[in-house]
């Protein structure tokens, strides 16, 4: 085995990935609502995203990916936040699609952002897990990762791995390995539940709030619209023990809810993945 940073590849590839990187937002994402709220600046190199009472708004990319490495920088809405969320995930289409979620809960100014993740496969979620972050989220940008391979889903930030979601489809846990997902990123009034399980809403006053991106890079297989993959054979891939440490300090000192010791939740027993967690 060959380490690779925090990876250690399993399965060597045939055929490397096609980067799809350090391109144009003009090239590589629509504007899909929120009507001139979302806006494409700098010669297609920052993107920002509003919200006020009326509407929020979002965007999504002009590809399809099956596989990869995923960087986003992001911004996030600063001050009194609380009742916003701004969206940024990957998802398939359809009662059963697959989906793999970053998701920014805003919160009063000076108390923390929850950063918050979750995995679907075949249709089914309900597998959270919960981020307070050791840094303000909204004073600079900072990278959030998805590497994403048969193996295993990797969440990390600036670098660090936080999480890692692994195939054990033979404990009978779905994985999502066939349906090509597109990124999608939105900002939007979740006042119901976002803050404080919904006890702290939206002050309207602070509106219009702002999240913003750059420094989109894509090391990821592209789905043609033909049904076929840009690369030839992916490689399965998982933490090595350095990352593996990373994620236990991250998950020590930084994790506020894992579904995976929520005993009152799954009071019939944890999800079999958590006791490989």
């Amino acid at each position: 085995m060959k380490n690779i940073g925090f990876l250690v590849v399993l399965v060597v590839v045939a055929t490397f990935v096609v980067a799809a990187t350090a391109g144009s937002f003009f090239q590589d994402f629509e504007l899909t609502w929120g009507g001139g709220r979302a806006k494409i600046l700098e010669n297609g190199q920052l993107l920002t995203l509003t919200l006020d009472k009326a509407s929020g708004s979002g965007f999504r990319s002009k590809n399809e990916y099956l596989f990869g490495k995923i960087d986003m920088q992001l911004k996030l809405v600063p001050g009194n936040s609380a009742g916003t969320v701004t969206a940024y995930y990957l998802s398939s289409l359809g009662p059963t699609h697959d989906e793999i979620d970053f998701e920014f809960l805003g919160n009063l100014s000076g108390d923390p952002y929850t950063l918050h993740t979750n995995v679907f496969s075949q249709g089914k979620g309900n597998r959270e897990q919960q981020f307070h972050l050791w840094f303000d989220p909204t004073k600079d940008f900072h990278t959030y990762s998805v590497q994403w391979n048969p193996a295993s889903i990797i969440f990390s930030v600036d670098g660090t791995p936080i999480r890692e979601f692994k195939n054990l489809e033979t404990k009978g846990v779905p994985f999502p390995k066939k349906q090509p997902m597109r990124i999608y990123s939105s900002l939007w009034d979740a006042e119901d539940w976002a803050t404080r399980g919904g006890l702290v809403k939206t002050d309207w006053s602070q509106a219009p709030f702002m999240a913003s991106y750059r420094n989109f890079n894509a090391e990821a297989c592209v789905w043609s619209s033909s049904g076929s993959s840009s690369c030839a054979s992916s490689s399965g891939q998982s933490l090595d023990a350095t990352g593996q440490a990373k994620i236990r300090w991250v998950q020590k000192n930084y994790m506020v809810y894992n579904y995976c010791t929520d005993t009152r939740r799954f009071s019939q027993g944890l999800p079999p993945e958590c006791s490989s967690a």
